[in-house]
């Protein structure tokens, strides 16, 4: 999967100038901008962890090659850059596209999981390309490949990889999921959740505080398809759940509407607060807008927030 098929050269041309900021004190690999606990720039030795594909072989150990037959990687202690996880959801419900098709135009219609992706892309190119490390975590029922954090520039091909192998499809549950993902990521540094977050507010709340305690900088893209949020059906249509094929039920969409809806605004409101309840950044995302340019205005926003020391945006 190469960058050019998934992020537009006017894509790159919009985030250029942006930097992704972090508000919290930050670990990762190489000197930079971003705060560090540490106090300038150590070359200690700190341990061995093993080899996974796009580790710089520079740090091979080949000693312990020699001795093992297997590849470890030394790790330094240094004063670092931002380390950004991407975690991406390919639950099913991430699978939808628009069904209410006006021309033959909308027929490749993107599909919120398609969105998600090259959301993901962007960020991870954005941040590896300022000397940043980015890492990407899968995950559906539960968390299906991990990719950590590095800042190398081939790296944002192997993340393109890893995401091309997504595919939608199966139930999640998002708070036990982050609550098992937690773990995976020691070091300070920010995490990324790109979802539908579908599903019990609360528990995703629970989840995320996982993150938070191990003081995490967390930002939040809900991606919705424009016919979630509006309900646009008229005739009787045939209902199937994304995530139980057995689930399926033909109804009379005047009928829902207004419950729908209703349902829907209770479910964006109670997340939108507690994102902010939490200081977690929210930002809403419809897969008929462009995607680039979404992230850039957040960006932007973002750089100007933490420059003046407000607090977290859900919007």
């Amino acid at each position: 999967m190469s960058i050019t098929k998934t992020i537009t050269p006017a894509d790159l041309k919009s985030l250029g100038n942006l930097q992704l900021l972090a508000r919290s004190v930050v670990e990762g690999l190489n000197t930079g901008t971003h705060r560090s606990p540490d106090k300038g720039a150590s070359i200690d030795f700190k341990q061995h962890r093993p080899y996974v594909p796009g580790d710089d072989l520079r740090n091979l150990d080949w000693k312990v090659f020699a001795k093992s037959d297997r590849f470890y990687i030394r790790e330094y202690e240094e004063q670092t850059n931002l380390r950004a996880t991407i975690l991406l959801d390919h639950s099913g419900s991430m699978g939808y596209r628009p069904q209410m098709r006006s021309s033959k135009k909308d027929a490749a219609a993107t599909s919120k999981h398609e969105y998600a992706v090259r959301l993901a892309a962007c960020l991870a190119y954005l941040i590896i390309s300022q000397g940043d490390c980015a890492g990407l975590m899968t995950f559906d029922t539960q968390v299906r490949s991990y990719t950590p954090p590095r800042g190398r520039p081939g790296h944002v091909g192997v993340l393109l990889d890893q995401m091309a192998q997504a595919v939608p499809g199966g139930e999640t549950d998002l708070g036990r999921v982050l609550r098992d993902a937690s773990p995976k990521i020691k070091r300070r540094g920010m995490v990324i959740l790109i979802s539908d977050c579908f599903g019990d507010v609360n528990q995703l709340m629970h989840g995320l505080a996982h993150f938070g305690r191990s003081s995490q900088d967390i930002m939040l893209f809900q991606i919705w398809d424009r016919e979630e949020l509006t309900f646009p059906f008229k005739r009787w249509h045939r209902f199937e759940s994304l995530e139980n094929p057995a689930d399926r039920k033909l109804l009379d969409p005047a009928q829902l509407r207004k419950a729908y809806l209703q349902q829907l605004e209770k479910f964006r409101t109670q997340l939108k607060a507690g994102c902010r309840k939490r200081r977690i950044d929210h930002l809403e995302v419809v897969t008929d807008e462009p995607y680039a340019q979404a992230l850039a205005g957040y960006l932007a926003h973002r750089q100007y927030r933490d420059r003046s020391g407000t607090g977290g945006a859900s919007r």
